[in-house]
Formats: C-alpha cells, structure tokens, sequence
C-alpha cells in the first residue's frame, strides 16, 4: 500500500519460480499502476467488508485473521528469499506469530517484547541444529528480521484491539491507510510528474504522497472526532504519523522486492499480488498510531 507509483518497466523474471508479473492478456483493463482496477476494488471491498464484520462480530475473530495473515506474509516472504538461496525457519515463525499476537492482546507491550526474543531464540536455535556455518547464522538472523517484521509489528495492532474501543482503533488505522492508498492512486494519476524516490520505487511521486495526506487528514480528523471523541487536531497527528509510517512501509518492501528482484511477493489476491504486498504499509503504521494514541487517548 501506499502512495501511487508512476509508470516504470517490468521486473525482469531472472528464474521461473520468481513471482513476477506476467504478460497483460490483451483487452485487459489495468491502470497506471500497471494493476487490473475492477479486480483491484472488488478485491479491496471484499477484504475491507470481511475486517469490519470480524472487528464488530467479535475481537477474537479478527485476532484469529491477523494470525493467519501474518503466518501466509511469512510463507511469501519465503518463497520469495529462495531466490536469493535463503530459507526460513518456517515453524518456529509459525508459533512465535500466534504466540505474539496473543499475548500482545492478551497481555500488552511487555509480553509482546517478550514472546519477540522467545521467537528469535527459537529461530536461531531451529536452525542452528539443522546445520551450523555461515548459511546457518545468515538463514537464523534473516528468521529472526521476518519475526520483527511481520509477526512483531503486527502485535501493535492487536494490542490496540484489546482495548474497550478497539475496534474503532483498528479500524482507524485501517481507514488511514487506506485513505493513503486511495488518496496517493487519484493525486498521483491526475497529477503525478515527480518520482519521490526513483531508485526505489520509479512509480511514486510527490504528488501523490500530497494526495495521501490530504485525504488521510480528512478521514482521520472525522474518525478522531466522531468514534475515539478526539479533538480535531489529534485526528491531524495521527494522519501524518499514519500516511509516514504506510509510505515507509511500502518503500521499505518495494527495495526488498527489487533486491529480489520480483514484482510481487505473491499472486493470493487477485489486482493486488500477495497478503504481505498489501500489510505492508499497515505493519509500519500500526507502531506509530499506537505510540500517538497512548499520548493522546491512552486506555
């Protein structure tokens, strides 16, 4: 997610398991952004319809989806490394993630922190007992990144969740980078002429990023005042947090994904690529959003 990306050219594929993008068949409708549109927002209406059931039918529901989306970010983060002749521990990263966002919505930051280096301990003792040397250290602390990654930087959103408004707080960072998304794809299609960081990520552009913030602002002053009883201004903080830390997150996996060498980092939803391609930006701003909201409303 992110701010809208101008035009660039393809990925080349350098082996066939890489998950690239391929050809666009001919008659297919895709946007600027090289993406199928109509797939994209049925796609995105869907996701968004079943997150906002799960938050409002039942907190456990949603925790059980965060599990399961952080435990198939880390099998396309696998699949994707073995590229670069690199393998994750998969299983302890498993149990470490359901043990994270457990306890982090169970118990709060500290038990997060601590079931984080349980998890890291548990990667490098994992792999370092199926084979020793340099392979092993490299393939013990590239585990030990996917757990703070994904898994850990997910545990602040749940943390959120477990208090008494929390699914309003979800929903919140949700609705902010989603408005990030959406307000980046409009600026930057209407308006785009600037690369904000062309070396990373050709697409991106000043304009767009200033669309994100605009419609970010909006949503976030009218979901302070009205669901958390903020005032306006803390609706503006935590815009700008949210649309710099979904920015961050999008450019951190976009130079991740060039260094691979691949597009996607899988094809699970269809107009989008794969689950990790879409948390990205939500993973970075999950941590600030919590860190302004414990100043500003904290439980």
């Amino acid at each position: 997610m992110g701010t809208v990306e101008l035009p660039a050219e393809r990925a080349i594929d350098p082996e066939p398991r890489v998950l690239l993008s391929e050809p666009e068949p001919e008659g297919q409708r895709t946007s600027r952004a090289g993406r199928n549109l109509p797939v994209a927002i049925g796609v995105g209406i869907g996701l968004g319809a079943v997150l906002v059931l799960s938050l409002f039918l039942r907190k456990e529901v949603f925790l059980g989806l965060a599990v399961v989306a952080c435990g198939m970010a880390l099998w396309e983060l696998d699949r994707a490394l073995r590229i670069r002749d690199v393998r994750l521990p998969l299983l302890p990263l498993f149990v470490g993630t359901v043990g994270m966002l457990v306890t982090a919505y169970t118990a709060g930051i500290e038990a997060l922190l601590v079931a984080f280096l349980l998890t890291s301990g548990g990667v490098f003792v994992w792999r370092v007992l199926d084979g020793g040397g340099v392979v092993a250290l490299r393939e013990a602390t590239t585990g030990i990144f996917a757990a703070a990654y994904i898994p850990f930087l997910a545990g602040f959103l749940t943390i959120m969740l477990s208090a008494e408004d929390g699914p309003w707080r979800v929903l919140l960072v949700i609705a902010l980078v989603v408005s990030n998304d959406v307000g980046g794809y409009t600026a930057g299609v209407l308006f785009g002429r600037h690369p904000m960081a062309p070396t990373v990520s050709p697409k991106k552009s000043w304009e767009g990023a200033a669309g994100s913030l605009v419609l970010a602002v909006a949503v976030g002053v009218t979901m302070s005042v009205l669901a958390l009883d903020l005032a306006w201004w803390a609706g503006m903080i935590l815009a700008i947090g949210a649309v710099a830390g979904a920015t961050m997150g999008d450019l951190a996996e976009s130079l991740l994904k060039r260094d691979l060498g691949v597009k996607d980092m899988g094809t699970l939803l269809p107009g989008h690529g794969g689950v990790l391609d879409r948390v990205d930006s939500i993973l970075l701003a999950s941590p600030v959003v919590f860190a302004i909201l414990l100043v500003l409303a904290p439980t």
